[in-house]
């Protein structure tokens, strides 16, 4: 039967030294001379006696106490100690409070910095932590569902930018998945919501893949007015069919005009891998008019305004431009969708000579040690032969089948 009652706590008066006013199984009340009442829990375990504190009343009401003593209880019949049991469960609250999404986004983040991600790649990231803070930053990792994520990339969403929220879903995900690796968390909630968002619509590059089309736009360039070193640029380009950013930042080290191989440095190749590519007698032979006009300099493709900066990004489409080709038709980029296209076609090649021709990386460790060491020698004719094939569709003239 109980003994306590809140009338009867109420009417508790302190004394001039701390009292107890007993429950029943083993819960009493703590009275100290300053007023204050306070819970507390007497049990035995393993044939030592013990107390655990409760908290003061009336923050903790009678029924509160009764509840957290009779939840103590079953720990004491389980042989568990409640004592250390709260320990354990404070210390897991702080580590849970500790371990938020935004703090684990900065470890991830600084952790693909020191592995030498892009530039580009990391302030992507970068962007999509800072837009998924804002609604899960400060939650513990280990407590947030699938609907917590959706919230901020709904507001992605809704601004019409399929293609980011699906991306920053993918880089919410990568926050998870570091958690769990380091033991903060025990699944991907992200996983939840494939399918949850609206599919982007893939536009491809755009690229003149008709080959009579393409004789028409090699002339174009032969014909460009403008820049010369421009014009030479989207000539390399064409037969390279490296990515524009790599022609671009290109340095004359990387390039062994005596053993005709040009090395991209795997800090400049997008896929983080040194990229090395077999150049033509074509390729040379524009190498040696560049030579001419940057060969005293650092850059291959210096910009006109200083010799310390590459050549604008935008510089090879806007000439593309000026031509008359609209970005509908085709782009900087679109060289490389120009070379696979037809090459494939051709039905001459190795299907992953044509990939390790574009840098596209094997995504098996083994078949890419494999793929780069047989396909050399293929590379190196298939790089001939696609240069030979743009001169031959740049002499048929548009009237010529």
């Amino acid at each position: 039967m109980a003994v306590l009652s809140d009338a009867k706590i109420r009417a508790i008066k302190s004394e001039g030294k701390p009292f107890k006013q007993a429950d029943f199984d083993g819960l009493y009340l703590l009275v100290n001379p300053s007023g204050s009442k306070l819970w507390r829990f007497k049990y035995r375990l393993h044939g030592k006696e013990k107390l655990l504190a409760l908290g003061k009343y009336p923050d903790i009401t009678l029924a509160d106490a009764r509840k957290l003593r009779d939840d103590a209880r079953g720990l004491v019949a389980c042989g568990e100690d409640p004592s250390a049991h709260r320990k354990a469960q404070k210390h897991q609250e702080a580590a849970e409070q500790n371990d938020i999404f935004s703090k684990l986004a900065a470890e991830l983040l600084e952790k693909k910095r020191q592995e030498g991600r892009a530039k580009a790649t990391l302030k992507k990231t970068e962007w999509f932590h800072r837009l998924l803070n804002s609604d899960i930053g400060a939650m513990p990792v280990s407590h947030i569902t699938a609907q917590d994520v959706l919230v901020p990339l709904r507001k992605v969403e809704r601004k019409g930018n399929h293609e980011s929220a699906v991306r920053m879903r993918s880089a919410a995900g990568a926050v998870f998945r570091y958690a769990i690796a380091l033991g903060k968390a025990e699944n991907d909630p992200t996983y939840g919501l494939k399918g949850a968002l609206i599919r982007p619509k893939i536009n491809h590059r755009a690229a003149i893949t008709d080959p009579k089309q393409v004789g028409e736009l090699l002339r174009a360039i032969d014909g460009f007015s403008g820049q010369r070193t421009t014009k030479l640029g989207l000539q390399l380009l064409s037969i390279t069919a490296v990515r524009p950013g790599e022609l671009r930042l290109a340095e004359w080290e990387e390039i062994d005009e005596t053993g005709a191989i040009w090395t991209i440095p795997s800090h400049r190749a997008k896929m983080r891998r040194p990229h090395a590519l077999p150049l033509p007698r074509q390729a040379l032979g524009i190498l040696k008019d560049l030579r001419e006009l940057t060969g005293w300099g650092k850059l291959v493709f210096p910009s006109v305004r200083s010799s310390q900066r590459a050549m604008s990004d935008n510089t090879l489409n806007a000439a593309l431009r000026r031509m008359g080709y609209s970005k509908e038709e085709m782009t900087a980029h679109g060289f490389r969708a120009v070379f696979s296209t037809l090459a494939n076609e051709a039905g001459l090649w190795h299907p992953d000579a044509i990939e390790r021709a574009l840098a596209h990386v094997e995504k098996n460790e083994i078949r890419r040690a494999y793929a780069r060491g047989q396909h050399w020698d293929e590379r190196v004719k298939l790089a001939q032969w696609w240069a030979d094939t743009l001169d031959k569709m740049k002499l048929e003239g548009p009237n010529r089948d």
